[in-house]
């Protein structure tokens, strides 16, 4: 998978936040198989956090996406991302301009201004979206390269609320990289995406709040190759009636 001109070995993206420890964190990374990790400026600023969160981070040789996470507004998006880039020395970003309190979800008004403004600064933006063919069309207007609809509520485990919204999207933007972002709960709701033609999935809380995160991790990236191996497949089509396997011309008639 090509992302703004690199090659992605996982389809699996992992988020940073809410890990019981440090090492559980670390852990979980590793087990992931992942080559992206998810970092909120304001986890990397937070009191406790500083430059020995970033430093562990470093260690792991993956690649930062920094993100704009707790931003209500295009302005103070674009301020986040701006910060970001001199903290982790990248051009990517994660973009997310929240609207509504309660769901998270974008606001696709704000998301659009402010993909517009960092990517005529240079910025790689990886925009946090909803499932709307026309937003989709001005953020890619805006100079977006991948689109990142939700599947469900930030941390909210319901997985795929709408999957035929998703299924448009890859129909519509058939070049365009679509990672689900938000939403996923369980190694099936990853599996699903991908069966639906996404190119990859983001989650955080799905293994930062399981049981045990490390083993999440790890069913996490067997099902996203899964649900990739299956979609490559093209697994047959769903029937209204039973189709015997078994030829009934042949079979011997007993008297």
């Amino acid at each position: 998978m090509q992302i703004y001109g690199t090659e992605i070995s996982s389809r699996l993206f992992l988020g940073t936040a809410q890990y019981p420890s440090p090492k559980v964190l670390k852990d979980s990374i590793m087990a992931s198989r992942c080559d992206i990790i998810t970092v909120s400026l304001r986890r990397e600023t937070s009191a406790g956090s500083g430059s020995g969160f970033w430093d562990r981070l470093r260690d792991l040789n993956v690649k930062i996406l920094p993100n704009t996470a707790g931003c209500h507004s295009a302005r103070e998006a674009i301020t986040t991302a701006h910060m970001a880039r001199e903290i982790f020395g990248t051009t990517w970003i994660k973009l997310e301009v929240i609207g509504h309190s309660d769901t998270l979800q974008p606001d696709v008004f704000g998301l659009v201004e402010a993909a517009r403004e960092l990517s005529g600064e240079g910025f790689q933006v990886f925009p946090y979206t909803t499932d709307d063919l026309v937003v989709g069309e001005k953020l890619i207007a805006a100079g977006c390269e991948v689109l990142m609809p939700w599947g469900a509520p930030i941390g909210s485990g319901q997985g795929l609320r709408n999957p035929d919204a998703l299924r448009s999207m890859r129909a519509h933007f058939p070049d365009v990289p679509l990672i689900v972002d938000a939403g996923i709960g369980r190694p099936s709701d990853a599996a699903r995406a991908m069966e639906l033609g996404c190119d990859a999935v983001l989650l955080n809380t799905a293994v930062a709040k399981a049981g045990d995160p490390v083993m999440m991790a790890q069913a996490m990236a067997q099902a996203v190759e899964a649900g990739r191996q299956g979609y490559l497949a093209d697994p047959m089509p769903k029937r209204d009636m039973a189709v015997p396997s078994t030829p009934v011309f042949g079979i011997a008639e007993l008297a």
